[in-house]
């Protein structure tokens, strides 16, 4: 079992930058492949990025891919997705998974066990 957490959320500018952090609870963080998912509403829910054991192997959504980055420190339970020129259809809510049975990144949200709450990302225009 493990817990996740979302943090960084907010209100941005279109262009701008947020940091998001998902920490995880229990000691065994490194043995799980860690993903970004995003939801608008009344919009399913979407891949963002994904990210291996040890962060070698790196998977990102092609609406992404340039701006966003996303690396995950083992020794603090964490995982980071850093957006970068953010735009109004970047907003939505922003969730992280985990999964211990993956071997590689996904970007099927069934293929991750554990959910966190999310957090709130608004780029306004």
């Amino acid at each position: 079992q493990v817990q996740l957490e979302e943090t960084g959320g907010g209100l941005v500018q279109a262009g701008g930058s947020l940091r998001l952090s998902c920490t995880a609870s229990g000691r065994t963080f490194s043995r799980y492949i860690m993903g970004w998912f995003r939801q608008a509403p009344g919009k399913e829910r979407e891949f963002v990025a994904a990210i291996s054991w040890a962060g070698g192997r790196k998977r990102y959504a092609d609406s992404v891919k340039g701006r966003f980055t996303i690396s995950r420190d083992n020794a603090k339970n964490t995982v980071y997705l850093q957006m970068n020129s953010l735009k109004p259809e970047d907003t939505a809510l922003y969730y992280c998974a985990a999964d211990a049975d993956l071997v590689v990144p996904s970007a099927y949200p069934d293929a991750y066990a554990y959910w966190g709450q999310g957090t709130q990302v608004t780029v306004s225009s």
